[in-house]
């Protein structure tokens, strides 16, 4: 236990990105991500919209609590006692630390935004987060809390997506979508603004740090400017894409219904 918690620091070698190890275990999480987010969804697709909304409740208050379980336990095995201003909720994932709770606790547009919200990134960063965190699995080991701990919440990020969609508590409704973009907005913000004071690197807007947004800092070679700039566009592209892609498989659907 004191080895998985890190408590003096890993003796154990990380086994690396990519490894077989390192794949093995996150494609057995998204395997149960993926098997839970449509089980359950079916399960709860005709049950009322407040008997739905538990199960949003409950994926909430665990994302919470396992992260902030991790960064209570590096705060306490760190010797440094400003250590917690590095692990502040601001990378992309920890964008599902709020609106998770905001798709569970708030009503009207708000949540019907955040629902969304988690329907278009939630799988993105399930997998990002897992795959392609070389920055994590090039530093610990596998079975370890920073590892462990990192893959529940991303599992849980992707299971809140596909749960959505397949218990049917996606709107997707057009007058919503510039809340989508402002939630990603301020998030954004927030992160480059924090970047600046502490000199860090949240939401991968300084550099990609081992990522794959180490590709897009190879596009704008490193710039200063164009770099978060090309980040945070790539990001809204993505978004209006997604919407784009919705509506048009909607308009097919409907049509072939007809």
């Amino acid at each position: 236990m004191k080895e998985f918690f890190g408590f003096g620091g890993y003796t154990r070698k990380p086994e690396g990105y990519m490894s077989a190890e390192h794949l093995i275990f996150v494609s057995s999480v998204m395997a149960v991500m993926i098997a839970a987010g449509i089980i359950i969804g079916l399960l709860y697709r005709r049950r009322s919209d407040r008997e739905k909304n538990r199960v949003m409740i409950v994926s909430a208050i665990l994302i919470d609590a396992v992260e902030i379980l991790k960064i209570v336990i590096i705060c306490v095995r760190s010797s440094d006692p400003l250590g917690w201003l590095y692990m502040l909720p601001l990378f992309l994932c920890s964008i599902f630390l709020i609106a998770m709770p905001l798709a569970a606790f708030s009503r009207g547009r708000m949540k019907e935004a955040s629902l969304d919200f988690i329907f278009i990134f939630g799988l993105l960063i399930a997998f990002l987060g897992t795959y392609g965190a070389g920055n994590n699995y090039a530093s610990y080991p596998v079975f370890s809390l920073d590892n462990v701990a990192s893959a529940v919440t991303h599992a849980i990020s992707g299971f809140a997506s596909l749960y959505v969609a397949v218990s049917g508590m996606l709107s997707m409704k057009r007058r919503n979508i510039h809340i989508t973009f402002l939630i990603l907005t301020g998030f954004c913000a927030a992160a480059y603004i924090a970047n600046r004071i502490l000199d860090y690197n949240y939401m991968f807007l300084m550099r990609g740090d081992g990522t794959p947004y180490d590709v897009v800092y190879g596009w704008v070679n490193g710039n200063p400017v164009l770099y978060p700039l090309a980040v945070y566009a790539l990001f809204l592209v993505y978004i209006a894409l997604f919407y784009a892609v919705f509506y048009l498989i909607r308009k097919k659907k409907k049509t072939a219904d007809n």
